[in-house]
């Protein structure tokens, strides 16, 4: 009679790469771009010296050709701010009230005793229609 209780060969496992996605900074992907066009046939050899799939790399020279590779994420924008000495044309404002453009155009003109907690819902409001 036979035993039929399988038994783990396996005594050591290691892992050799987690598989983990690298990020690359927009000065360390120019650099590599630059050294990929060192030469015939150098994609290939740039890419895996890296551990870059050469796909990767053509589509970051791709990027740098259109001059995109700066970077790939959306730029940090603000809101226009002006400050005004003299009190603004409008009829409705007066130098004790606030004028606030969003941006999509919507003016709201406000008491500088404003509750801040009541003007904080309404202009939330307004950006959510």
């Amino acid at each position: 009679m036979t035993d039929h209780t399988p038994v783990s060969k396996v005594s050591r496992l290691e892992v050799i790469q987690t598989g983990a996605r690298r990020r690359w900074s927009a000065e360390e992907k120019r650099r590599i771009v630059a050294e990929s066009e060192s030469g015939p046939r150098q994609v290939s050899a740039t890419a895996r010296r890296y551990g870059l799939r050469p796909s990767q790399l053509f589509h970051w020279r791709r990027l740098a050709c259109e001059g995109r590779l700066a970077g790939t994420e959306d730029p940090v924008t603000f809101a226009q701010a002006v400050i005004a000495c003299s009190p603004p044309v409008l009829a409705a404002a007066a130098p004790s009230r606030m004028e606030i453009v969003l941006a999509d155009g919507v003016r709201v003109i406000v008491a500088k005793d404003v509750d801040a907690a009541a003007l904080t819902r309404v202009i939330g409001a307004l950006l959510r229609r």
